[in-house]
C-alpha cells in the first residue's frame, strides 16, 4: 500500500499536543520512531506508518493519513517538502488547441502548469535536492507525451508565455504606468491592437498600483500575449472579471490559437471554461494533500465527467454524488407571497456614477440574482438595501432584519471558531460541514487563503439571525466544485429559515443554479446604473444575454447550460425566436 502523510505544522501549535501525539504512536511505542518532534516541527515516517488513524484523530485539523490507490506507484513529480503537498502527473498541451484544466482548490493546478511554464523545477518527490535540469526532466518522461515537450522546450521550439494566478500580487513587484509595462513585454510589436481588443485605452497612462482588480487582471493577459512565445499558460484569467469581460476575454483567447500555438487555462467558471477550451484534463486527489491529472477529453465530455463525479476509464470516484442541473426553467409562481423589502425610484450619487431603480420588490423563501457589468452600482445598490449606503432619492422599505456579507472580505487576528462561534454551535450540519470549516476552526482569518476566507464570510453571514442574506459576489475565489455546494446550502437554509436571499455574482452557471428570480442591472460603467426587476428567470436571462449577445443551450446529459457558438446555427435560431437562455 503507497500511503502519504500530510502535516502542517502551522495548524499544529501546541507543543503540548505534539509529544503527545508521538507517544501514542503504536510504532513509536515499539522503539522506532514513525513520528518526531524536532526543532519544534512534528513529521511522520512514510515507510513506518501503518495508516492505523490514531494521530489523525487527536489532530485532524493539521495531519492526514492517505492511502493511495494500488495502481498509483509512479514515482511522484514534484513534493513540497517532507508531509507535503505530492503531484504526480502533469497536463499536456495541445498545439492547435486550447486545453482547460478543472480541479478543486488545494489539488495542485497551479503547480503543475507552473511546471509546465519552467517556473517551478520539479524534484520527483525528493525535495532537499538540487534543482532538476531538462535533461533529468525529457529521461523522466521518457515515453510520453511530456518527454517530447520537454526536449521542444530545451531547444528553444517551445516558448511559454504565463499569466499567474494571483495578479493582485503584481503592484508590489511592478511600479510605473501600465503603458510602460506593456511597452516594455511587447516582443509582437501589437500592442495597440491588444489594447483596444482588451479594452485598455483609458487606463494605459494610469499607475499599476492604482488600477482594479479587473484592470490588472486584463492587464496581464495583454502583456502575456504580447510575449513572443508559441504556448500561452493562463491561470484563472477570468477572475475579477464581469460575465461581459470574461465572454470577451474568451472570444480574444480563441481568436489567436492556431496550429503553430497552443493555450493553458485553469478556469473555475465552467460555463466559460466550456467557451473557451477545446480539450480538457481533470485534476482529482485529495485536496492540500496530493494531485493526479487524468487523461485528456473533449471539452463537454471532460465537464459532464466532472459533474458525474466519476472517471469511467481509470475506474476512479472523486465525489460521492451527481450534479445535474434543471431540465426546464423554474414554473413561474402565481401566488403571492409576503414582500419583505421593496424599494421605488431610489436615486444614488457617488462622484459622477448616478444609480437609479425602477419600482421593485423581494419575496419571502426566494433567491433573487444580480446581473450586470463591473462598475454599474450592483454593489451600492446591497448596500442600500443593507443600510450600510443611505439613497438620496426614493423608498426602501424594511420589513425584516438583514444580514450582509460585502464583497471585499477583511481579515484579523480572530480565530475562526470565535468569529462562527454560532455557527459552530447551532449551524453543524447546514453551514460548516458542506462548507468545510471545521478543520480551519483554530487558524486566525489572516492565515486563511482567499478561498477559505470566503467561505468563513459566506458562513458568518448565514449564522446571523436573519429574514434576508445579501452576499455580494460569494462565488469569488470558490472553485467550480465549492460554488455548487455553496448554492445548495443557500437554497437549503434559506428554505429551512423560511427567509430570502440576494446574491451578486459575475458566474453565470452559479447565478443559474441558484436563482428563482434575477435583477438586472443596465447602463454604463462608471457613469450610469439602471436596477430592473425582479424577473422570473426566463424573462431575466433573455433580457441579460439578449445585452450580451449570447445564447444559452442545455447540455442533453446533465442539462448544464452551454454557450452556443456565435452565429452558429443554433445561435441565429434562438437569437431570431428570442429565446436566449432554454430551447
Amino acid at each position: 500500500m503507497t500511503r502519504i502523510a500530510i502535516v502542517d505544522n502551522e495548524k499544529l501549535k501546541d507543543m503540548q499536543q505534539k509529544l503527545y501525539i508521538q507517544s501514542i504512536c503504536p510504532v513509536n511505542r515499539t522503539g522506532k520512531e514513525c513520528i518526531k518532534v524536532e526543532d519544534g516541527r512534528l513529521t511522520i515516517d512514510e515507510h513506518l506508518c501503518t495508516g492505523c488513524g490514531i494521530c489523525p484523530k487527536a489532530a485532524p485539523h493539521a495531519i492526514k493519513i492517505i492511502n493511495l490507490p494500488e495502481e498509483l506507484k509512479t514515482q511522484p513529480i514534484h513534493r513540497y517538502g517532507e508531509n507535503k503537498f505530492v503531484l504526480y502527473s502533469l497536463p499536456t498541451p495541445n498545439f492547435g488547441h486550447v486545453t482547460g484544466i478543472i480541479g478543486v482548490n488545494g489539488i495542485g493546478k497551479s503547480t503543475a502548469i507552473k511546471i509546465l511554464a519552467s517556473v517551478l523545477k520539479p524534484n520527483f518527490g525528493e525535495w532537499t535536492r538540487h534543482e532538476t535540469d531538462y535533461d533529468e526532466l525529457i529521461k523522466f518522461f521518457k515515453g510520453t507525451e511530456a518527454q517530447g515537450f520537454f526536449e521542444k522546450v530545451k531547444e528553444g521550439e517551445i516558448k511559454v508565455a504565463y499569466k499567474p494566478q494571483q495578479v493582485d500580487l503584481i503592484p508590489k513587484t511592478t511600479r510605473g504606468k501600465v503603458i510602460d509595462l506593456l511597452k516594455k513585454v511587447d516582443e509582437k510589436n501589437e500592442l495597440k491592437r491588444i489594447v483596444n481588443e482588451l479594452q485598455l485605452n483609458e487606463i494605459l497612462n494610469n499607475e499599476i498600483s492604482e488600477i482594479s482588480g479587473g484592470e490588472l487582471q486584463r492587464v496581464a493577459i495583454a502583456a502575456t500575449i504580447l510575449k513572443n512565445a508559441n504556448l500561452y499558460i493562463f491561470d484563472e484569467p477570468t477572475s475579477y472579471l464581469d460575465i461581459k469581460q470574461r465572454i470577451n476575454i474568451s472570444r480574444f483567447i480563441k481568436s489567436f490559437i492556431n496550429e503553430g500555438n497552443a493555450a493553458l487555462i485553469v478556469e473555475h467558471d465552467l460555463i466559460i471554461l466550456d467557451y473557451i477550451a477545446d480539450l480538457v484534463h481533470i485534476m482529482y486527489g485529495k485536496e492540500n494533500c496530493y494531485g493526479i491529472v487524468s487523461g485528456v477529453k473533449p471539452v463537454r465530455n471532460g465537464i459532464n465527467v466532472y459533474l458525474s463525479g466519476y472517471i469511467k476509464e481509470e475506474n476512479v470516484r472523486f465525489r460521492d454524488s451527481r450534479i445535474k442541473f434543471a431540465e426546464k426553467p423554474p414554473i413561474k409562481k402565481k401566488h403571492v407571497k409576503e414582500a419583505i423589502t421593496s424599494w421605488r425610484n431610489v436615486e444614488k450619487k457617488l462622484g459622477n456614477f448616478h444609480l437609479k431603480s425602477e419600482e421593485g420588490a423581494m419575496h419571502r423563501n426566494e433567491i433573487v440574482g444580480i446581473l450586470g457589468e463591473n462598475g454599474i452600482g450592483k454593489t451600492t445598490f446591497v448596500k442600500i438595501l443593507a443600510e450600510v449606503l443611505k439613497q438620496d432619492k426614493g423608498e426602501v422599505s424594511h420589513k425584516v432584519k438583514v444580514s450582509y456579507k460585502p464583497q471585499y472580505l477583511e481579515s484579523s487576528d480572530a480565530l475562526v471558531v470565535d468569529v462562527l462561534h454560532t455557527a459552530f454551535n447551532k449551524y453543524p450540519n447546514q453551514i460548516i460541514n458542506p462548507l468545510n470549516i471545521e478543520h480551519l476552526s483554530l487558524s486566525k482569518l489572516s492565515e486563511l487563503s482567499g478561498g477559505e476566507l470566503q467561505r468563513v464570510a459566506i458562513a458568518h453571514c448565514l449564522q446571523q439571525d436573519a429574514d434576508l442574506y445579501l452576499l455580494d459576489e460569494p462565488s469569488a475565489y470558490l472553485d467550480a466544485e465549492q460554488r455548487l455546494v455553496l448554492s445548495k446550502v443557500i437554497r437549503d437554509f434559506v428554505e429551512q429559515k423560511n427567509a430570502s436571499a440576494l446574491i451578486v455574482d459575475h458566474d453565470l452557471l452559479f447565478v443559474d443554479y441558484i436563482s428563482d428570480k434575477l435583477i438586472v442591472f443596465e447602463g454604463k460603467p462608471a457613469v450610469e446604473g439602471n436596477v430592473t426587476g425582479p424577473f422570473d428567470m426566463e424573462e431575466g436571462m433573455n433580457k441579460f444575454l439578449k445585452e450580451l449577445g449570447i445564447t444559452l443551450r442545455r447540455d442533453p446529459e446533465t442539462y448544464r447550460p452551454r454557450v452556443n457558438k456565435l452565429d452558429s446555427r443554433l445561435d441565429r435560431e434562438q437569437k431570431e425566436s428570442g429565446k436566449y437562455y432554454y430551447v
